[in-house]
């Protein structure tokens, strides 16, 4: 059975115990098993009380960034391994298992022009370099394709487990995403399939960021397409209710998501247990 996440931008900006100490049934109640937790700025983590939190309650941390706009991983793959370095330290004093995300690049850079096997090459030797310094600290590195408009690195499933197979690295997994996947798929079924084993991390996003099932994804496609792969990682419910000013900007969130907030968890944490039960899928 597969564990259901939630990605806590859909609560607040920034993690803060508090904020999920006060809204701790309601993730009980859901079958929440895991918060994902940006590292966009690590030193902003209270570890300690954190940590506390996740052994309290039994939820389990992963975590998530993507990598500032003025790191170039191609030019100097350094900068990018000194920016990644805390965020492993953290991740793992945390209690975390991964880091995933756009790990390889910025979020909302793109060139005007279509990757170069040059672009592939470097980005894929920065990846197995990530990864190799992610095997120190003991955790596997997850990274995330996202659609044309925030990067031209990686767009789609079969782009990742190109870069998987180019890097060889056991730590590696791909981190499909329904909102970039609804727009550079040809099909979520195919999407999924691409990844062949390196599928480990799944976001559930709209259409539009906002509440699951009133966009335009096909959840019954994504369940039904899971089930039958026999796929039992995590699924996390991201939705960009707060952002993080550090790639606000980038994720071109110029309005709110969602006329009520609270429905995000409310109305669609709801939707996608109804959906999956109906595909087969169960949670936790």
């Amino acid at each position: 059975m597969a564990k259901l996440g939630l990605h806590t931008f859909a609560v607040a900006p920034r993690w803060e115990v508090r904020d999920f100490d006060a809204m701790l049934q309601t993730l009980m109640t859901h079958k929440v098993r895991v918060l994902e937790i940006p590292l966009l700025d690590p030193k902003e983590i209270e570890v300690k009380e954190s940590r506390d939190f996740f052994e309290r309650t039994g939820i389990e941390p992963i975590c998530s960034l993507g990598l500032p706009g003025e790191i170039d991983v191609i030019a100097n793959p350094d900068d990018g391994l000194a920016f990644l370095e805390p965020a492993f330290d953290v991740a793992v004093r945390l209690g975390a298992s991964s880091l995933s995300g756009v790990t390889y690049g910025t979020i909302g850079k793109t060139s005007g022009a279509p990757r170069t096997q040059a672009e592939f090459d470097g980005t894929a030797r920065f990846i197995g370099k990530a990864a190799n310094a992610a095997k120190q600290h003991g955790l596997k590195l997850g990274i995330e394709p996202c659609n044309r408009y925030e990067t031209h690195i990686m767009n789609t499933a079969a782009d990742a487990r190109a870069y998987c197979e180019a890097i060889g690295a056991e730590n590696v997994f791909i981190h499909l995403d329904t909102y970039h996947m609804n727009i550079e798929e040809r099909s979520m079924a195919q999407g999924f399939s691409e990844c062949g084993a390196f599928l480990g991390y799944v976001h559930l996003s709209e259409s539009n960021r906002g509440v699951p099932g009133d966009g335009c994804v096909d959840w019954t496609a994504i369940f039904s397409s899971l089930s039958e792969l026999g796929f039992d990682g995590v699924l996390t419910l991201e939705s960009m209710n707060h952002v993080h000013p550090a790639i606000a900007s980038a994720l071109a969130i110029w309005r709110p998501v969602a006329a009520h907030p609270d429905d995000v968890i409310d109305k669609g944490l709801v939707h996608l247990h109804q959906v999956a039960e109906q595909c087969g899928l169960k949670f936790v």
